[in-house]
């Protein structure tokens, strides 16, 4: 494949595998989410099958990040402002949920959540016992990889349905609010969301092998120069596959004129 040498120049300064995160991300829509015994910041049992009945938006952090999970939190706050001045604070909730034990406890998730001045009466804070945060994160395609910074995990916020379904992965540092508002829409009218189009799975593609982790800071940033390099590809292999249609189609006009002739 033509583009096999950009994909996989995509994977040279990266941490985790994103090629394969994408794919075990995209595996998990469809799923009904599993239903484990996670704790409140009070350290009280939850049932994430106790946030059925309404939509439910699911991020997974850890409070030693110092940038990337403030920020992409931040973020969907400001998200969750324009969201619940739109359909209320009642119409869906909201889960963070801490992966990195035993650091992430019930006191760390309320000591994050207060730092960041995150108080909605739909958002909650859980801390996953370490036995659960490798199924946990298996069952919502939540891929994560320790690294001399912290974490290199995927950017992503996972959509569940009142059923309890995984029904679309949301992906970046910030969330959009219209594509988070358009899906809310869907399944706060009860309806099931649209398929996602060819167009939307290649554009969280590039999203996701763009984003380029250094292992050194535990930042991200987003090459868009591979984004370019990638674009190119596909117009180089468009192009050949016109210029193959055009001479086929001359061929053909050639063999019909000559099989005309050979008649005459």
């Amino acid at each position: 494949m033509l583009l096999a040498p950009l994909l996989a120049a995509a994977q040279e300064s990266a941490v985790l595998d994103r090629t394969d995160a994408l794919r075990a991300s995209q595996a998990a829509v469809g799923r009904t989410m599993p239903d484990p015994t996670l704790l409140d910041r009070e350290g009280r049992p939850v049932r994430l099958s106790a946030f059925r009945g309404r939509p439910l938006l699911v991020s997974f952090i850890y409070t030693g990040c110092f940038e990337v999970c403030p920020a992409t939190t931040r973020a969907l706050d400001q998200s969750m402002q324009a969201l619940q001045a739109r359909f209320g604070e009642r119409q869906f909730n909201v889960v963070s949920i801490g992966f990195n034990q035993p650091a992430d406890s019930p006191q760390a998730m309320k000591a994050f959540a207060a730092q960041h001045r995150i108080a909605r009466p739909n958002w909650e804070f859980l801390s996953a016992p370490a036995a659960v945060v490798a199924p946990l994160t298996r069952e919502f395609g939540f891929r994560y990889a320790p690294t001399p910074a912290g974490f290199d995990h995927v950017l992503q916020v996972s959509l569940v349905d009142a059923q309890g379904r995984i029904v679309r992965q949301v992906y970046g540092d910030q969330p959009a609010v219209d594509v988070l508002g358009d899906a809310l829409a869907t399944l706060v009218a009860g309806q099931p969301l649209p398929p996602q189009g060819l167009v939307g799975e290649l554009v969280d593609r590039i999203r996701i092998l763009c984003t380029v982790y250094d292992p050194k800071t535990g930042t991200y940033r987003t090459d868009y120069g591979l984004a370019l390099e990638i674009a190119g590809g596909l117009t180089f292999i468009l192009f050949v596959a016109l210029y193959m249609l055009n001479e086929w189609r001359a061929r053909r006009r050639e063999r019909r004129r000559a099989s005309l002739a050979a008649r005459a």
